[in-house]
């Protein structure tokens, strides 16, 4: 066989996205942000719509993604967001307008901005990765730190009377009356890729069509702020994770 039958569409199973840079990624061994990077550029391409695209990255692990998928990118202060991505979206409400944001920034430092856009319901989609931890600063209990987890500033494990409970801030964004679709998906096998990607299409084609803020939460491992190789962080976030951020739709309009 030549390698021109070889590389015939019928014989393709996957490819590396258009949009994908041919760029080394800064994250850990094992991070979920690769993965999210691929479905996010592979929607976008079989969309269309790369020229009219504006990611915005606040601080946090995803700080490089402009170097990743190319498309237009625009670096928030850190928290800040959803209040650029208002801003672009009113400007240009022809393009297709998101934010991606780790949990300590979009649910600590960037809660209001968070919640005032998901209730205004801003045309924009918000990509929310949650691993439980600060994954970038070195390990410290955020927001969304499981009860009894241990972290860099909680090593005893988080106590609900001294730091408080999870934040469910994807059940927050659910109750509000401007957002259209809220989900919660995973990355972590095969079944759970193909779920998350057909959930950011749709976020992304209900952005387009100006029905309010999507909100995809993606639950996410940090082996190396968990202290964990690769192979047992999916292990235990399937095994405790899930069970505070269960996976599944939370929200959606058309149904």
């Amino acid at each position: 066989m030549t390698k021109e039958e070889l590389i015939q569409p019928e014989n393709i199973v996957s490819r590396k996205p258009r949009l994908l840079n041919d760029e080394t990624m800064h994250y850990c061994p094992g991070c979920s942000h690769g993965m999210v990077h691929k479905l996010v550029a592979e929607v976008i391409e079989e969309m269309g719509i790369e020229g009219d695209t504006i990611g915005i990255c606040p601080v946090g692990c995803a700080v490089f993604a402009y170097r990743y998928i190319d498309i237009d990118w625009i670096e928030a202060a850190h928290g800040r967001a959803p209040a650029i991505a208002s801003a672009l979206n009113r400007m240009w409400p022809q393009h297709l307008v998101f934010t991606y944001q780790g949990d300590g920034d979009l649910a600590c430092i960037g809660t209001a901005e968070t919640i005032h856009a998901l209730n205004r319901g801003e045309n924009f989609t918000v990509i929310f990765i949650n691993n439980a931890i600060y994954g970038m600063t070195g390990g410290q209990m955020a927001p969304t730190t499981l009860l009894g987890m241990k972290t860099s500033t909680c090593p005893y494990g988080r106590q609900p009377d001294l730091h408080g409970y999870p934040l469910q801030i994807t059940q927050i964004a659910a109750s509000l009356q401007g957002t259209c679709y809220v989900t919660r998906q995973a990355v972590h096998n095969v079944a759970a890729i193909h779920r998350a990607k057909k959930a950011l299409r749709k976020a992304f084609e209900n952005s387009l069509k100006r029905r309010g803020t999507s909100f995809v939460e993606i639950v996410s491992t940090c082996n190396a702020g968990w202290k964990m190789s690769p192979e047992k962080a999916n292990e235990w976030m399937e095994e405790n994770l899930f069970k505070t951020y269960p996976l599944g739709d939370l929200k959606d309009i058309e149904e």
